[in-house]
């Protein structure tokens, strides 16, 4: 009588990663990709339009160091097992524009951690305080940007910081869309790699 056929589990053979491997760099890769298309996709809209302007602000202001810290950890620890697992003697030029397309993920996610994302929530923070002494800021959505086209007009400091927001969010926003089109290809290469569900 035969026992129950031991599944590969940490250990890697030849021909590739162990089991536990491939599920954590599928765990932090869909994870990854799944925060960003949520966060991007859903929430920032949602809550954009149903909530006050300022309680927004500062929600994303709170929440985006996290999510860009979470998205920084994936894509370096999804480059890492990668790595890990074909080593540098047997990268083709698959594994080796997989393994661009990782670094090309940390470096736009690390730059929207410690520069874009932190500038874009300190402007916003200013920003709200100008709009709160002039009565501003409790509006839904886009209800409010008229008077805030006045205040442009006739407030410098206001106008400066408004183009400071538009650039940096502009950047982060290009970093953000970055980091999804990478999570995407890689997300792609692997679901191409699958012989079955």
């Amino acid at each position: 009588m035969e026992g129950p056929v031991p599944i590969q589990d940490t250990v890697a053979s030849d021909t590739g990663p162990s089991n536990t491997i491939k599920l954590l760099h599928l765990l932090f890769l869909s994870t990854s990709w799944g925060m960003q298309v949520w966060v991007t996709f859903v929430a920032g809209f949602v809550m954009s339009r149903h909530l006050p302007r300022h309680t927004f602000g500062s929600i994303q202001r709170e929440l985006f160091p996290y999510y860009f810290h979470i998205s920084s950890t994936c894509a370096f620890l999804n480059l890492t097992l990668f790595a890990l697992s074909h080593p540098s003697e047997r990268l083709g030029e698959e594994h080796t524009a997989q393994i661009i397309i990782f670094f090309t993920c940390i470096a736009a996610s690390v730059l929207n951690a410690q520069c874009f994302g932190q500038v874009t929530s300190d402007v916003v923070a200013e920003l709200q305080l100008v709009e709160s002494s002039q009565g501003l800021g409790q509006e839904l959505g886009l209800a409010g940007s008229e008077p805030r086209r006045q205040l442009r007009a006739s407030d410098p400091r206001y106008r400066q910081l408004a183009r400071r927001f538009a650039l940096h969010h502009a950047l982060s926003s290009l970093c953000n869309l970055l980091c999804i089109a990478c999570n995407g290809l890689s997300l792609q290469r692997l679901a191409a790699q699958l012989c079955a569900l």
